[in-house]
């Protein structure tokens, strides 16, 4: 069965011609909206495998569309489809969005995106992963406690904090302190975004 696709961007000729070239891959695209708002509407209505929302439109971006779509608790898989790049929406990455792409490497790399994304994994582009710095993975996991190791592998499952925590039977707050320890001992600069990053680049360290 075609993955079945909502696609939003509040300028015409780009939303077009992404439309035309996701049709040419064979994905059906079901809708199409020129704002968030209308974005989130017509998810709602055609219930899309997957939405491909620009980050910069009217009413709603792209990310206030999937965090919508998370509180609601939508099914939709989200890629943010933009210019920019920013920690913020690497940060959303395994919570309210599943992909990440730059527009300019739309033609080269949405077509796997769109396929990863519904076989049930995340994908970040790659000039975004070789402008992170993300540390050395052989120097620090050894000192990571039992606890880490298991957050670790949780968020390779791309599982939020809440779920987490709930699976741990601990706070969402003791989830959070265990990731900035994370960070700390594995020398990885910034914050969420690049542990994520760390956990999709390293997988060697959860095959168990």
């Amino acid at each position: 069965m075609s993955v079945s696709i909502v696609l939003a961007d509040d300028h015409p000729l780009l939303l077009n011609g992404t439309e035309q070239f996701l049709k040419t891959l064979r994905f059906n695209v079901v809708a199409t909206a020129q704002d968030g708002n209308d974005a989130y509407n017509q998810i709602i209505k055609h219930e899309p495998d997957i939405a491909i929302l620009d980050f910069d439109m009217p009413k709603y971006n792209g990310i206030e569309v999937a965090k919508l779509c998370l509180k609601k608790g939508i099914e939709t898989k989200i890629i943010i489809l933009t210019l920019y790049k920013q920690e913020a929406i690497i940060r959303e990455i395994g919570t309210s969005i599943r992909g990440y792409i730059l527009k300019n490497d739309a033609m080269e790399e949405l077509e796997i995106c769109v396929q990863e994304i519904a076989k049930g994994n995340t994908y970040i582009s790659k000039n975004l992963n070789e402008n992170i710095h993300l540390g050395d993975p052989t120097n620090s996991v050894e000192n990571l406690t039992v606890t880490e190791m298991k957050i670790l592998k949780y968020l390779a499952k791309d599982q939020s904090s809440s779920q987490i925590a709930e699976t741990l039977f601990i706070s969402k707050r003791t989830v959070e302190k265990h990731r900035s320890n994370i960070i700390k001992k594995l020398d990885i600069p910034s914050s969420q975004n690049a542990l994520l990053l760390w956990v999709q680049k390293n997988p060697q360290f959860f095959s168990s």
